[in-house]
């Protein structure tokens, strides 16, 4: 038996309507406006189907014990902070479907489950004005189906392996923000510092044990000594602005290889797939012991995939500078230039090149001021300030840097230099 319910408005404060299912067939469904008022409670054991006439506006707390459909206007009034919708099952053998084709906006929304591996399956939009509390069960996002949004200012609150989103979820606003992501039953948040924009959106996911994943991502930079192959975070972004922000991703001895973990206060650095070097490079990484926590030092160069590592700390300079000493100029984006990561957050920096004889083959100041490798860098022509045969490639060989620049930290500024070979294939 289906209930349809046209023009039913709850105005009484302080009261209590509880909707119960006597079998499976029966429905709870809205066809015209309904408003539950502030301070009422409304609990419902029926399937909730919001029709493509219904109009439902929440202002009191609903508890709902089977399956959601949206398919028009499900929103919260910006007026009542504490208008919530409770997800739950009284039958440990259901996962609760949450579904329809129009966005759901809730103000607060709790999610608990008897049975927290089941948990809860989201093929819609939702979004959270205030506070997500994820009390027990996994949210599981479907692909291209479903998001699960957080707005400016709003939060997730008690993520943990019992309750977390298995998918996408997306964060609008200027806050900072920890993403309650996780996959295989793990919490596996990522945490990332104010976006400087009240329109910046951040979306992360986190995948565990993605095996093909890995095996077209192999390749590494040298100062990269061991990859975490078993995990890794996506992070997608719409900013206003191109600063991006500072990322804290954890470690869990129950996920992350525990060769990666032999010194981690030292060695354990946070990695970004590169799209266009097509290999994994440094972001750096400062290590929380007390939490587990690796947080890149500055904002990140760009968003995409990451994942740990553990980096060999004796190519690592002051600033998280890393030279590499490989230039292979043959336009498939991998070395076609000379690398030197973090060296555009040290402006005052300087680059010279020598070949074998110790002729200045390339010379420059500000070397690669986009971190990118699109203007003012090496790509195997001798074009510096004072150099010989201008605008010309050179052969291959072996040449020799030398790299200065200005580091400036709590105890002052000073002059860091580093002088190595460099390998040139241009054949």
């Amino acid at each position: 038996m289906k209930k349809n319910y046209k023009y039913l408005i709850i105005l009484t404060l302080c009261s209590s309507i509880v909707l119960a299912q006597e079998n499976e067939s029966e429905h709870f469904i809205n066809v015209g406006q309904f408003m539950v008022a502030e301070g009422t409670i409304l609990s419902s054991d029926y399937m909730f189907e919001n029709s493509p006439t219904g109009n439902f506006e929440n202002k009191g707390k609903i508890y709902y014990y089977n399956d959601f459909k949206n398919d028009n206007l499900f929103y919260s009034s910006g007026l009542v902070k504490d208008a919530t919708v409770l997800f739950s099952s009284k039958d440990v053998k259901k996962r609760i479907q949450i579904s329809g084709q129009k966005p759901i906006e809730f103000q607060n929304v709790e999610f608990e489950h008897i049975n927290s591996d089941l948990g809860f399956m989201l093929s819609n939009e939702i979004s959270v004005k205030g506070n997500s509390n994820f009390i027990s069960g996994i949210i599981e996002v479907i692909e291209k189906k479903g998001m699960f949004t957080f707005l400016n200012n709003s939060n997730a609150l008690n993520a943990s392996d019992l309750s977390h989103v298995r998918g996408a979820v997306e964060k609008q606003g200027s806050q900072n923000f920890v993403f309650p992501i996780g996959e295989g039953g793990f919490f596996r948040p990522a945490m990332i510092s104010a976006p400087k924009d009240i329109q910046d959106v951040v979306v992360a996911q986190y995948r565990l044990n993605d095996t093909p994943f890995f095996e077209n991502h192999k390749s590494t930079t040298g100062a990269i000594k061991k990859l975490n192959d078993k995990e890794y975070w996506k992070l997608d972004a719409k900013l206003k602005s191109k600063e991006t922000v500072i990322l804290s991703l954890t470690w869990d001895d129950r996920t992350t290889p525990s060769d990666l973990l032999k010194n981690p206060e030292d060695e354990l650095h946070i990695v970004r797939w590169d799209d266009k070097q097509q290999l994994w490079v440094d972001e750096g990484g400062v290590v929380d012991m007390s939490t587990k926590t690796v947080t890149t030092p500055t904002t990140i160069k760009d968003f995409g995939f990451f994942t740990l590592a553990a980096v060999k700390r004796d190519w690592i300079l002051d600033g998280d500078v890393v030279i590499y000493n490989l230039v292979t100029p043959d336009g498939d984006g991998k070395n076609d230039y000379f690398i030197i990561d973090n060296i555009q957050k040290y402006p005052n920096n300087r680059v010279e090149i020598y070949n074998r004889w110790g002729i200045k083959v390339f010379e420059t100041t500000g070397y690669d001021p986009n971190g990118d490798g699109s203007s003012n860098v090496f790509t195997g022509y001798s074009e510096g300030k004072i150099t010989v045969d201008k605008s010309k490639k050179l052969p291959s060989g072996t040449y020799y840097y030398v790299v200065t620049y200005e580091y400036k930290d709590d105890n002052g500024s000073r002059m860091i230099k580093k002088a190595a070979n460099l390998h040139l294939e241009t054949n």
